[in-house]
C-alpha cells in the first residue's frame, strides 16, 4: 500500500477505518521518515481538500518538494571525475561499482579509484567489481594516503583517455572538522590533474532522519552535487530521498535498489510519486 493512502482516503471521506484520525496519518507519515516540517504542510495542506482531486492536489504539493536541478551526470568532454562520498555502512562502494556499471554499458570508458585506503575490504570489493565489469581499477598499498591513490588516479585516467574517473573516497565520519579536511585535500591534490566535475553522496534510504542528518554534515563539508540513495526498494519506507531533496535542494541522480549490479537506476521523480501514492 502506498505511503498515501490513508491520507487521500481520509480527504476523500472514503476510508472506513473507524480510528482513523488526523493525528495517526501525521504519525504515520512521520515514521516514514518524511521529517516533521514536510509532514506538517502536508497535513494543513490536506485538510483544506476535499473531493476526488485528492491525490492529484497531494502528488502536485509533493512536486514542488523535489529540486529543480539537473538529474544528469556531469556533461562536457574530456575525462570528468567524479568523488563518491558518505559514512561507511551504507553502500558506497558498491555505488561506485554500480555507477561503472551503468557507464561501462553505456559505452563509457570508466577507470576507478580505490581512495577509502582505511578499509582494505573496500580497496578489494573495488578492486574486484572492476576486473568483473572489466574496468582497471587503481589503488595503493594498504592505509596509503587517500589523496595521493586520488591523484594517481586522475593521472593514470588522463594518460588513458578516460571519459569518467569514479573515485571511491573514505567513509570515516568522526567530525565535521575532519571530514572537510579529508575531503578537502582530496579535492585539492586531484584537481592538480583535473577539476572535479560532481560529488555524490550515497544516503541509505533505511537510515530515515539519520540520512537527512548526514547529508547536512556532507554538504557543509564539500560541495555535493547530487544523491545515490540505495536500498530504496518495497522494504525501504524512502520518505528520507523527498525529505532531502525538500530540506537541502540537492537533487537525487540515481537509486540503488538491490545487490546486483543491475539494481540502479537514474531517479524518476514520477515512478517514485507512483510508489508512494499506490
Amino acid at each position: 500500500m502506498g505511503l498515501f493512502n490513508r491520507l487521500v482516503a481520509k480527504v476523500r471521506g472514503t476510508s472506513t477505518a473507524s480510528a482513523l484520525d488526523w493525528s495517526e496519518i501525521e504519525a504515520e507519515l512521520l515514521s516514514s521518515d518524511l521529517g516533521p516540517s514536510l509532514v506538517s504542510e502536508l497535513i494543513i495542506a490536506a485538510k483544506k481538500m476535499r473531493g476526488d482531486d485528492a491525490e492529484e492536489a497531494i502528488r502536485e504539493i509533493l512536486r514542488t518538494k523535489f529540486s529543480q536541478k539537473s538529474r544528469a551526470l556531469t556533461h562536457g568532454s574530456g575525462l570528468r571525475i567524479v568523488l563518491v562520498v558518505g559514512v561507511n555502512g551504507t553502500g558506497k562502494t558498491t555505488s561506485v561499482a554500480k555507477l561503472a556499471t551503468y557507464l561501462h554499458t553505456d559505452k563509457r570508458l570508466v577507470v576507478l579509484g580505490a581512495a577509502d585506503t582505511f578499509r582494505a575490504a573496500a580497496v578489494e570489493q573495488l578492486t574486484t567489481w572492476g576486473e568483473r565489469i572489466g574496468v582497471e581499477t587503481i589503488s595503493g598499498k594498504e592505509g596509503a594516503e587517500p589523496a595521493s591513490v586520488a591523484f594517481d588516479s586522475a593521472k593514470r585516467a588522463l594518460d588513458v583517455n578516460a571519459e569518467f574517473l569514479l573515485i571511491d573516497t573514505a567513509g570515516r565520519l568522526h567530525n565535521k572538522s575532519a571530514l572537510m579536511d579529508e575531503l578537502g585535500k582530496v579535492k585539492r591534490v586531484v584537481e592538480k590533474v583535473a577539476p572535479v566535475s560532481e560529488v555524490l553522496l550515497v544516503i541509505d534510504a533505511t537510515t530515515g532522519q539519520n540520512g537527512l542528518a548526514q547529508a547536512k554534515i556532507f554538504s557543509e563539508a564539500v560541495e555535493v552535487s547530487g544523491l545515490i540513495v540505495t536500498k530504496l526498494d518495497g522494504s525501504a519506507r524512502g520518505g528520507v530521498a523527498l525529505a532531502i531533496e525538500s530540506a537541502l535542494d540537492i537533487p537525487i541522480k540515481f537509486i540503488g535498489t538491490g545487490e546486483a549490479a543491475a539494481d540502479f537506476a537514474p531517479f524518476d521523480p514520477e515512478k517514485y510519486l507512483e510508489g508512494l501514492l499506490t
